[in-house]
């Protein structure tokens, strides 16, 4: 589909399907996952039955083929899913994007058929909950040169030893995507992916990992101990991780903005709603015109993040199978999760300025929203990776 079909690509507004998809999962989300929001971040608790209901609900495997159990739709359409969802259940809304675009997602672009009709209608039901693994205790930034996970070849297996840590999901998924040196000596070029169920045998979570926000997605770190995969769980040919690392990477950072969008907007429509209610010094606080002035810069700031989110998820939507990693998509994705990112963080402290006393207190929902900021300047390649590529591309 040419960019001239996608008329929100430049006037940065929605055309009416996709506003009633946008319509939709709010109504959703509002109704569903809302209710959930406040156990799991006082808690760290994961409703166990959450993406089955998902998946009967028809928001999981939005971008796979039908013939697989998916919706046949695009990228941008799983977007304002994550907005929507992010505006009331943000940590859920993560665990979503991790399961849909950055597991089942990945590995709809990288199977084979029979690996397909294995593994892609349980994630897309909602009976597996699928993780991505690339990161390790000793490889963040450098993911993929510092990895030191390893899969041997033994007969008809791969045999797996290595740690991953900081992985989404990875305490309560039944599926997660590794990736394991399978050439030691070739570095970053030995690289191979493969799809691991969690009830192998040498699997094992070592911890949950408890976070300051986000904190009912689950975290945490596995361990692979003579973990032995089948050789029919590896994804392209051996030695091709890198090739799958980097075609996701892009529709990742596309799919992370409107999570930051989704709370920038709940964000502004709680302070507003606060600013017309708190009464101080006779009147509301919106009355004052220092109050007004971070609603308005909070204001430009979710308009502007829009319509940025929205061009990239529209560009994205265009995107071919293993056309990312490169060129200026690869620029534009990581500026656009760069922005949201940093506008987030604005957004947000002005937030809670407005709320006082109220946005300091833990259990207050705009407090929540807060400690969301930081983990968005880090995840999905950190602020400082994201300027390189940005720049990278542009010295080319």
């Amino acid at each position: 589909m040419a960019e001239s079909d996608h008329p929100e690509a430049w006037t940065y507004r929605l055309n009416a399907d996709r506003q009633e998809i946008l319509d939709q999962a709010d109504r959703y989300a509002r109704a569903e996952l809302y209710p959930l929001a406040e156990r799991m971040d006082g808690e760290e608790w994961w409703p166990a039955d959450i993406l089955k209901r998902l998946g009967h609900a028809g928001y999981l495997g939005i971008t796979t083929p039908a013939q697989f159990g998916g919706l046949e739709s695009d990228i941008f359409t799983a977007g304002l899913v994550a907005q929507a969802f992010a505006r009331w259940n943000h940590a859920l809304a993560l665990s979503w994007v991790v399961h849909e675009n950055l597991c089942l997602n990945n590995i709809y672009a990288n199977a084979d058929d029979e690996q397909r009709a294995r593994f892609l209608p349980r994630l897309c039901s909602g009976e597996w909950t699928g993780a991505l693994g690339l990161t390790e205790p000793g490889a963040g930034s450098d993911a993929l040169g510092s990895m030191r996970t390893t899969a041997r070849r033994d007969g008809d297996d791969y045999v797996l030893n290595g740690t991953k840590i900081f992985i989404t999901n990875g305490p309560v998924a039944n599926v997660v995507l590794v990736y394991a040196k399978t050439d030691p000596a070739a570095g970053a070029k030995g690289i191979s992916a493969f799809v691991v169920e969690t009830d192998r045998p040498g699997f094992r979570v070592a911890q949950k990992l408890e976070k300051m926000g986000w904190r009912g997605s689950q975290t945490g770190e596995l361990i692979f101990d003579d973990c032995r995969v089948p050789a029919a769980n590896l994804l392209r040919e051996e030695n091709s991780g890198v090739r799958v690392v980097m075609s996701g990477l892009d529709l990742e950072r596309a799919m992370i903005s409107p999570l930051c969008l989704g709370i920038c907007e709940r964000a502004l429509e709680l302070s507003v709603d606060y600013a017309k209610t708190r009464i101080q010094f006779g009147k509301p606080i919106g009355e004052f015109q220092m109050v007004q002035s971070r609603l308005a810069d909070m204001y430009v700031a979710v308009q502007t993040l829009r319509g940025f989110c929205y061009q990239v998820l529209s560009r994205c939507s265009d995107l071919g199978h293993g056309e990312g990693g490169r060129g200026e998509i690869h620029a534009l994705t990581a500026a656009s999760v760069l922005y949201a990112a940093n506008t987030m963080n604005q957004v947000l402290d002005n937030a809670v300025q407005v709320h006082g006393g109220t946005g300091y207190i833990w259990e207050s929902e705009i407090n929540r929203l807060f400690r969301a900021t930081k983990l968005m300047e880090i995840g999905a390649g950190t602020t400082e990776v994201r300027k390189l590529i940005i720049a990278g591309e542009l010295l080319k």
